[in-house]
């Protein structure tokens, strides 16, 4: 092995879990540590293994870590195996045949196929183990007749070793790349080896390479990260492959941040600390930039800026943050991300918003995983152990906001599990829902007139059914003049946002029913709370426990002079009315506080591979049942989803006019009362607003004009034309009000037009 100095690959045999990891130090190799593309590597690399033989993971280390998994270890090793069992067995030897051939120089180029090239390259002793053969067919026919038998045996012998190798799963993947194979071309190693690489400031694998045989179905950018979409073979999933900045720095810039890390590390932040945690990222951003330009000084390296502040930010990312996860979050087409246990051995799986179920190309380890675990701890007060084997809390991080749940032992025996619900960016709005296709205009129209005639409203749905997001569209349709006061154990709705765009909300944040020992307060004690802070709308993160006594309570004894909505697991009306009544005890009668009920579920289509967020029903619940509502006709559909048109259609009871709680609206306004007419005109104009916003923006490439800021002022403004129109003529004229509407909204889309 000339050229390859012992010294530069020393090694060690790591127990990671259930792995034995070889683990091999390349730090003073002259050479990239790669097994597909270096022949000294591989070959030094199965010497290893044939003297370790339960080795079940390969690491390189050169500054960074290239991970070769259990599925390509076990590649390397049956190699190693066979090398090893060809060499001690002596099959290379003519000896037992009858005849001394060791100066023969068939025998010394059968010794040199098996003692060296199949160790650096096996791919090429195993075409040359075939060609030899078929020479030696070729012998039989020109050859005297007493050295048939001495052929033939030599023949049997390479015939063994030939199926030797025809049983591995290398040669079995190389087979259809062998037709016409050069000797030294290594090109075949690269589709079969694929490390993952792991830099040595972080924790987190990724497999950098692209697969083999994957067709790019889509590519973008998300900042600085490169995001590609593969399908591959033998998955129905997509893979969602991404190479962030990290992985795209230069030798000298991966050693400035790995001395940088270990100074920074030294310092490990406080619970007091985590209180603000913006305000801690800004500080160990700044930290961070000044270390590195100071790094970078001494070791005369120039720097711009905009690097300095790339390489800061990554920094901040694998020390205080949460590593890759956070570049994952920061995708805005990214909906969920789970990382399973056991950690270390299994992919990032997330949903996608186009092409849902992906696998990733990231590999968190345990070590990450105890981080992320030990920071969640910090940022949300609330315990992680044995007795509390669950933790939810929310993640903020620039340009994202996730809900994370994390399972740990007891209750997961194989480690630490997490799943991430990412929000989104800005608050979502009834015409963004519309123009998705969750809901119809009609749907919002008689949404937003149901919001603004003060109902009590849960959204029902399974998980993943947008109703956390629903509920905050429904919170932008509450007029800014009104006070709102929000209630959740893990903050999820958009409160910062809102409060920004002018809203006056009170948020409170309660015990987690799951959690134990905790100083916080109670969701039923927090409901109550909210009955001593004056006249304020009331919004309820999601209902879950016996909080739901407390909410039907005030329900009933005030809050229904104000908005009162929630959210509550449940796939229709009944399943609502089920969970309340039976699973969180609330009494019968008490459930007819509930005057609307919004299911959101998921729809599938036939071939199970896609689905569609879509609301499905819109019912209101009746006043006058005993027991049963589905049997005494307590519940009444107003709008309902049809497969057929994929759409939310309104039913006959609604065009007719037969919903008590639009009457008992109606009722409270002068202009609406005893008129039927007057109330279906108005949600019809509701419905039409949504349509012109939704019909502006595409028309004028203006996708800003359906987000929270423009939406809100749309709505205001609509409320103000009421009220003027209202003034001049003492009526709510649909058409007037559309028209000044309509003029304001074209001024508006000008004024934005221009200050592009």
């Amino acid at each position: 092995m000339e050229g390859l100095k012992e010294e530069c690959f020393g090694h060690d045999i790591i127990r990671e879990g259930e792995d034995n990891v070889l683990r091999i130090s390349c730090d003073q190799c002259p050479y990239f540590p790669s097994i597909e593309d270096n022949a000294l590597v591989m070959s030094k690399t199965i010497d290893l293994m044939a003297s370790n033989p339960g080795i079940t993971r390969l690491v390189f280390y050169q500054r960074r870590d290239y991970e070769y998994d259990y599925e390509q270890t076990k590649i390397l090793m049956e190699i190693a195996k066979i090398q090893s069992h060809l060499v001690k067995k002596g099959l290379g030897s003519y000896g037992s045949f009858g005849f001394n051939a060791r100066s023969d120089k068939s025998f010394i180029e059968l010794q040199n196929l098996i003692q060296n090239t199949l160790r650096s390259d096996p791919i090429a002793a195993y075409v040359e183990l075939k060609r030899v053969h078929r020479r030696e067919m070729l012998l039989l026919d020109s050859i005297p007749a007493e050295y048939a038998t001495q052929i033939k045996t030599y023949m049997g012998l390479l015939e063994r070793i030939i199926r030797l190798l025809e049983g591995t799963r290398l040669i079995a993947l190389a087979k259809s790349s062998i037709a016409g194979y050069k000797l030294g071309d290594r090109s075949v190693y690269r589709e079969i080896f694929r490390p993952m690489t792991k830099p040595d400031f972080m924790f987190t694998k990724i497999m950098a390479s692209f697969p083999p045989e994957g067709e790019e179905i889509d590519s973008y950018k998300v900042g600085n990260t490169d995001i590609l979409i593969f399908r591959v073979p033998d998955s129905i999933k997509l893979l969602y492959h991404m190479t962030p900045p990290e992985f795209k720095l230069s030798e000298e810039k991966y050693e400035l941040l790995d001395t940088a890390r270990s100074i920074i590390s030294e310092h490990k932040p406080q619970r007091s600390e985590f209180v603000d945690p913006e305000r801690l990222r800004q500080v160990f951003t700044n930290v961070g930039s000044d270390l590195i330009e100071e790094l970078a000084s001494f070791r005369g390296m120039k720097l711009r800026n905009s690097e300095i502040r790339e390489l800061a930010s990554i920094l901040v990312r694998h020390t205080i943050g949460f590593g890759l996860i956070e570049v994952l979050l920061q995708d805005e087409k990214v909906q969920d991300v789970t990382v399973n246990s056991p950690m270390g051995t299994i992919p990032v799986f997330l949903v996608h918003q186009e092409f849902d179920d992906c696998f990733t190309n990231i590999i968190p380890t345990p070590n990450e995983g105890d981080s992320w675990a030990s920071k969640l701890r910090l940022l949300s007060g609330r315990p992680l152990d044995e007795a509390n084997p669950i933790l939810d809390s929310e993640l903020v991080i620039p340009n994202a906001r996730a809900r994370v749940s994390v399972v740990s032992p007891p209750l997961n025996p194989s480690g630490l599990a997490f799943a991430l619900r990412r929000h989104r960016d800005k608050p979502w709005t009834l015409p963004l829902f519309v123009k998705s296709r969750m809901m119809t205009n009609l749907g919002a129209g008689l949404l937003s007139f149901l919001i603004d005639g003060s109902r009590t409203i849960l959204v029902a749905g399974t998980r993943s059914a947008g109703k956390t997001s629903l509920l905050g569209a429904i919170m932008t349709e509450v007029m800014r003049k009104y006070r709102l006061i929000t209630i959740e154990d893990t903050l999820e709705l958009p409160v910062s946002a809102l409060k920004d765009l002018g809203y006056n909300i009170q948020s409170l944040k309660v015990a987690s029913a799951m959690t134990k020992g905790t100083n916080e307060v109670s969701a039923e004690e927090g409901i109550r709370t909210t009955l001593r802070l004056g006249d304020s709308g009331l919004i309820v993160g999601e209902v879950r426990s016996l909080e739901a006594k407390a909410l039907y309570e005030a329900m009933r004894v005030g809050a229904l002079a104000n908005l009162v909505a929630g959210t509550i697991h449940g796939d229709s009306p009944y399943g609502v009315f089920d969970r309340v009544v039976n699973d969180l005890g609330v009494p019968k009668t008490s459930f007819k506080a509930t005057d609307i009920v919004v299911v959101a579920n998921p729809i599938r289509s036939a071939d199970g591979l896609h689905r569609w967020r879509r609301i499905t029903q819109i019912t209101e619940v009746g006043k006058f049942w005993e027991n049963d509502p589905v049997l005494e006709k307590g519940f009444k559909d107003l709008m309902k989803y049809d497969s057929q048109t994929d759409s939310l259609e309104p039913t006959v009871d609604l065009l007719n006019g037969e919903s008590d709680v639009l009457k008992a609206i109606a009722g409270n306004v002068k202009e609406w009362s005893g008129s039927w007419d007057a109330v279906w005109d108005n949600i019809l104009l509701r419905a039409k607003l949504k349509e012109a916003l939704i019909g502006y923006s595409e028309s004028g490439g203006m996708p800003e004009l359906l987000e929270a800021p423009f939406v809100i002022q749309s709505n205001d403004q609509f409320h103000r034309v009421c009220d003027s129109i209202k003034d001049e003529i003492g009526s709510l004229d649909s058409r007037r009000i559309f028209f000044e509407w309509n003029e304001w909204m074209k001024r508006a889309v000008k004024k934005t037009t221009l200050a592009k």
